[in-house]
């Protein structure tokens, strides 16, 4: 199958290069940048050099359809929106990167991102764990963003189950320093973000409203408290999320509840009562690690810890997991790569 990157030249287009190498269903037939159009992707990802043998093309949306049969869009958030729409009516299918379609109300879209103007164009959220049955149908799949991968899969088997209060959960996340993009930017310089632990955008952060929208399908009230934070380290997402909760449990019930739920999800491992998830364990691959499962019987509380690679499963490798669901490839293909522990 011949799949076409629109913006390949960011961390997000890279990764899609590394993985699609690696997949026997797929060949790259075109990577766009108009930034680096004419140079080899391996100028900018030396990882790939010898392997991929492709050069950046400034291309129409036209030419794009033309020449593949299914297309990722690695764009910036607000740029989606023009490009996604000329690929549908290609009749081709897409996995958006972008935040652009991620929202079932524009409203809150436009809240925290923007103006939308394609707001006709439908999508199906892109968490096979929550959506595998839509996504195999879908033509355009919004992929989650890489805070909201960590923190859903994090709270799933709790809210379905309904034994925490819905609305007192809350999640400190840290993130790899690759979630802010290839562009440089003052806060992540090497000077600014070594040696520290940045919390931001600590009360409106985008992903917050998508992990409520998500678990709000599986019981109304849920309501998310989330505080991202920016540490120096390249890659990874750890969650740590507490919840207060309804029903005497133990860490033993609670560890079997996420065991029982995502018994057959191929990307999601269940870690031992007590045993803390490492980023290092899942850099480079798409799983997700669920760990602690600690109950605090004298708070009525409980702490759970997720870990991603937040370019991985929480970008490129959950778009190819949704592509090859969408496809009808096996979930895995490209993607049963080990973490590069350490």
């Amino acid at each position: 199958m011949k799949v076409g990157i629109i913006g390949a030249s960011g961390y997000t287009g890279g990764e899609l290069l590394r993985i699609l190498a690696g997949h026997t269903e797929c060949e790259v037939a075109c990577a766009t940048s108009r930034r680096y159009e004419g140079k080899h992707v391996s100028s900018l990802n030396p990882n790939l050099k010898g392997i991929v043998d492709l050069k950046f093309e400034n291309l129409s949306v036209e030419d794009v359809a033309d020449r593949s049969d299914f297309v990722f869009t690695a764009t910036p958030h607000g740029t989606s929106m023009g490009i996604v729409p000329g690929l549908l009516e290609s009749s081709i299918r897409v996995v958006d990167l972008s935040g652009d379609f991620r929202f079932n109300d524009i409203a809150v879209y436009e809240r925290y991102y923007g103006k939308h103007t394609a707001k006709g164009t439908k999508a199906v959220y892109g968490l096979p764990e929550l959506h595998r049955a839509e996504i195999k149908e879908a033509k355009l799949v919004a992929n989650p963003g890489c805070y909201s991968t960590s923190v859903i899969l994090g709270l799933l088997p709790l809210v379905k189950k309904g034994i925490i209060e819905l609305d007192r959960i809350a999640v400190d996340s840290k993130s790899g320093i690759s979630g802010a993009g290839a562009t440089p930017k003052p806060a992540t310089m090497y000077t600014i973000a070594a040696d520290s632990v940045s919390p931001y955008k600590v009360i409106s952060h985008q992903h917050m409203p998508e992990m409520e929208q998500e678990l709000n399908l599986l019981r109304d009230g849920v309501k998310v408290s989330f505080v991202p934070h920016i540490v120096p380290v390249i890659r990874g997402i750890e969650s740590t999320i507490h919840v207060f909760l309804k029903k005497d449990v133990s860490s033993d019930e609670l560890r079997d509840a996420y065991a029982d739920f995502y018994r057959n999800e191929p990307f999601v491992r269940i870690l031992g009562v007590g045993e803390i998830p490492r980023m290092s364990a899942v850099r480079g691959s798409n799983y997700c690690d669920l760990g602690g499962f600690e109950v605090d019987k004298e708070r009525n509380r409980a702490v759970i810890v997720s870990v991603i690679d937040n370019l991985v499963k929480g970008a490129s490798g959950q778009a190819v997991q949704n592509m090859n669901i969408m496809m009808g490839f096996d979930e895995t293909e490209g993607l049963n790569k080990v973490g590069l522990h350490p």
